[in-house]
């Protein structure tokens, strides 16, 4: 069960931001805020959408109807008139909206607010020219460039739905992901630059739209300028040729608020990605909140965050969130330790980037290669720092805390999910903050700990972490899956389970463990078991295949696959080398097992569900537990 557990909360310790970090944050007293937030609920949304520009008010704030909410009944907006037209048109039309630096000092692009209104403005005209309407499904597969937001940003003007997919998937997770959602047009780039090397990405389009009848028409952006790729112009178009003679101005779709923004795929647990659906309304404010508050953006912050568009956090943090408030962003394509591991603290010196939002994995990395990288350069503008992914070790948080922020910053260690689509837990500007424990819930927030029957458990006790009633930002459905949906709030009445367990110590702090369920964390990347076992078993060799998470000191987690094989095949190293390589090219490199055993049986209940936690106790040397469902 997963209440079966203690932690032991003994000599706690807790670090106070001095006084110069909580003058004038917008996050106030926390307390008081969210007394406020529990006095009235649906009037302290509100007040934050009201900070907001709307073209029709809302009739009702939240339509609760168990599992079912909807937020802003009726109201009418578009994401980007909040996130560009807003700013366009008062004093920040010629502030810096977005800094791209690829892997070398001569590669840098900078917009302005005005400046990116009308890219996307002529990218949204460019994509109606192709046929696009509101609706329409768009999916986007590039690198970390300014077009890849811009295509975002173009989608929402007119109302077409983006489904934005990691860069470094494979040709079989593209093509599952353009086919779920009947995407009408691919957005895509030539090559992604990784290490000095251009990777091609333009073949994967090229395989993963076979078999993908809803899709008219490729739009490539061609990086390579001196051998550009060709075109077959029956079917592709070059990204700049489209936005080529397009009007700067593009009216904004007026959206509903209940319309769908965009759908993001998650690993699944049945070998299916899920296809998450966030809602145009509820998300913009939930994400404004968050970003506005939890990183205490000011008008004169240069904020960065790290991770790409490919994942939420990339969409809420480092897209939507920053530019509604108004931010200066900085994006980049490099790599944390290329060319060396100073990159990253070369940046933040020039750049003077004062809010940096990063990944536990990229933290501890950092610290394997020694803190004389990071004291080269001058750190001293950082004011706050955020991270997300997976939950912050102890011994990371005293690092990031201690050697890139002097002991002076902030840590936002943020827990959420692609499903609640903003931060729900952290320790918010001005409370002490506690190293290895996420925080407390936001202010429009209510979570717990709790048991299988949904009774909170004592400080100290394991449970299952759960969000009590609707938020703005929360999915809407799972994309043509709603039975999925359900099931979030299905098992524990009344709650919203996580598939996350946690512990909260006697203040209320809670520390997030890990996953419940068949999910691997890897690197801050949610991988579904049964996706990679799927990859593996549809390999000609393989009869049965289950993968388990390994703790690892720098990603966290890393795969391990277990493999039975087909009468007549033999275990060879090289067959081992040819599955990985398969798994790969099935699903990218994020996904590949680190070591792959050959095995003649796997450990399995009597219903014949393969028992992974029996797997993974025996590989760490640990007590399997309750067997009793064992079959043999």
């Amino acid at each position: 069960m997963a209440e079966d557990f203690d932690v032991n909360l003994d000599t706690p310790k807790y670090y106070t931001p001095s006084a110069k970090c909580t003058e004038n944050a917008w996050a106030g007293d926390y307390s008081q805020r969210y007394q406020e937030f529990l006095a009235d609920p649906t009037g302290f949304w509100e007040d934050i959408a009201r900070e907001l520009e709307w073209y029709q008010d809302w009739d009702e704030a939240l339509e609760w109807n168990y599992p079912y909410a909807k937020w802003f009944l009726n109201g009418k907006l578009n994401v980007t008139t909040n996130c560009l037209d807003r700013h366009v048109f008062n004093q920040r039309r010629n502030k810096v909206a977005l800094m791209w630096r690829g892997e070398t000092d001569d590669e840098e692009r900078i917009y302005t607010y005005k400046q990116l209104y009308h890219a996307v403005c002529r990218f949204a005209n460019g994509l109606k020219s192709l046929g696009v309407q509101k609706g329409d499904r768009v999916c986007i597969y590039m690198p970390v460039v300014p077009e890849q937001l811009i295509a975002m940003l173009a989608c929402a003007r007119i109302g077409a739905v983006h489904t934005v997919v990691f860069g470094g998937f494979g040709v079989s997770a593209l093509n599952q992901r353009i086919r779920a959602v009947g995407a009408k047009i691919v957005v895509a780039a030539d090559v992604t630059v990784r290490r000095g090397k251009a990777i091609p990405l333009k073949t994967i389009v090229e395989d993963a739209v076979v078999n993908a009848p809803s899709v008219e028409r490729i739009v490539v952006l061609r990086r390579e300028e001196t051998k550009p790729v060709e075109l077959h112009p029956e079917m592709e178009i070059d990204f700049e040729d489209l936005m080529e003679n397009q009007p700067r101005e593009c009216p904004a779709e007026p959206m509903d608020a209940e319309d769908p923004l965009f759908i993001l795929f998650t690993s699944g647990t049945t070998g299916e990605p899920k296809g998450i659906v966030h809602a145009c309304g509820g998300y913009m404010v939930g994400t404004y909140y968050t970003t506005k508050h939890v990183f205490d953006v000011k008008d004169n912050d240069v904020y960065w965050c790290t991770a790409d568009p490919g994942w939420i956090t990339g969409h809420s943090y480092g897209v939507y969130g920053p530019l509604l408030t108004g931010a200066t962003c900085l994006i980049t394509e490099t790599t944390p330790d290329y060319p060396d591991a100073g990159i990253w603290w070369n940046l933040i010196e020039e750049y003077g980037v004062t809010i940096f939002y990063t990944a536990p994995t990229a933290i501890r990395m950092f610290m394997r290669v020694g803190e004389e990288w990071p004291k080269k350069y001058n750190l001293s503008s950082l004011r706050v720092l955020g991270s997300v992914g997976e939950p912050l070790n102890p011994e990371a948080f005293e690092w990031f805390y201690h050697v890139i922020g002097g002991a002076k910053c902030p840590i936002a260690d943020t827990w959420w999910q692609t499903e609640t689509g903003m931060h729900m837990i952290t320790t918010m500007i001005g409370e002490p903050m506690r190293p290895g424990f996420a925080g407390k819930p936001v202010p429009g927030i209510v979570a717990d700990v709790v048991d299988s029957d949904g009774n909170s458990v004592p400080p100290g006790t394991g449970g299952l972490l759960v969000v009590k009633g609707p938020w703005p930002s929360m999915m809407r459905t799972i994309w043509e899956n709603d039975e999925r949906y359900r099931k979030y709030w299905e098992t524990i009445p009344g709650c919203y389970t996580a598939a996350d367990l946690a512990v909260k110590d006697e203040n209320g702090y809670i520390m997030v463990i890990g996953r419940s369920d068949d999910l691997i964390v890897v690197a801050g990347h949610n991988i579904g078991t049964a996706e990679v076992e799927s990859a593996l078993v549809s390999h000609k060799a393989v009869a049965e295949a289950a993968v388990i998470g390994k703790p690892d000191p720098l990603k966290g987690n890393t795969i391990k696959a277990f493999v039975i094989l087909i009468q007549g095949h033999q275990p060879t190293e090289k067959l081992r080398n040819e599955l990985v390589y398969h798994v790969r090219m099935t699903l990218g490199p994020i996904a590949i097992p680190s070591e792959l055993e050959f095995v003649e049986s796997l450990p399995k209940t009597r219903s014949g569900k393969i028992m992974r936690r029996v797997l993974k106790a025996k590989e760490m040397g640990m007590d399997p537990g309750d067997i009793s469902t064992l079959e043999d």
